[in-house]
């Protein structure tokens, strides 16, 4: 008799299963879940760690009563539950294995695209306002933030022109090239970019660090390139 998964009045079998799958579009998604189990198949890990990956794990569900909802949720026991406690902590020590050595070089490549600022806009339609309003600021006769909530035609308005924190990357790139070259408060004569004619200012260049954080998320990043180019070579055949 074949295995069968009941969902709520809803009896699927085991054959049922890949059909399914195909017409839904979901065996890319099995091959890379395939792709990933045979990957730290040989990750060893020691008890102590086995036991440290379980309690972290556990540890993000508060009650025993969310556990009880998680695999309640998941169709699992507390013994699979354990399990996929324990592969992630492979799947970790796996990226860190494949991808690893090569965050450093990738952090230094990209840092600009994660250094963050801190600027001042104004932006019309109207080149002699702008450039009216430029000569203001410059001789000191109105603040930036007075010009910006009177005159921008942004949400930048709101703020009195100030935007940020935000990543280098996100401003306009010909706003973000004269950023990068600017110096803390250097005010910008203006310029047109697009409809618009545009006073900027640097406040603040907040260089990114190699953090914990940073870490974690380009090794991410070189692991999910490594599985795409992985899971390119093998090919579903039904």
């Amino acid at each position: 008799m074949a295995h069968s998964i009941q969902i709520g009045n809803r009896s699927v079998t085991a054959t049922e299963i890949i059909p399914l799958l195909i017409k839904h579009q979901m065996l890319p998604q099995l091959r890379r879940i395939l792709i990933l189990d045979e990957a730290i198949a040989s990750i060893e890990i020691t008890q102590e760690e086995q036991e440290d990956a379980i309690k972290q794990f556990l540890n993000h569900m508060t009650t025993p009563v969310a556990r009880s909802a998680v695999m309640k949720h998941y169709g699992m026991t507390e013994e699979q539950l354990q399990e996929v406690a324990i592969n992630e902590f492979k799947l970790e020590k796996f990226k860190q294995k494949t991808v690893g050595s090569k965050v450093e070089s990738s952090f230094l490549t990209q840092k600009s695209q994660f250094d963050k600022v801190i600027y001042s806009l104004i932006r019309t339609e109207n080149a002699e306002i702008t450039q009216e309003l430029y000569y203001r600021i410059k001789a000191g006769e109105q603040s930036f933030a007075e010009c910006a909530k009177s005159y921008s035609a942004g949400v930048e308005a709101q703020t009195g022109g100030l935007i940020g924190p935000v990543p280098l990357s996100q401003p306009h790139p010909a706003l973000a090239q004269k950023l990068i070259s600017s110096q803390p408060g250097q005010l910008w004569q203006p310029m047109r970019l697009e409809n618009w004619f545009i006073i900027l200012r640097l406040e603040k260049l907040i260089p990114a660090q190699l953090d914990d954080t940073m870490r974690s998320q380009l090794q991410n990043r070189l692991f999910e390139t490594w599985l795409t180019q992985e899971m390119s070579k093998v090919q579903i055949t039904v």
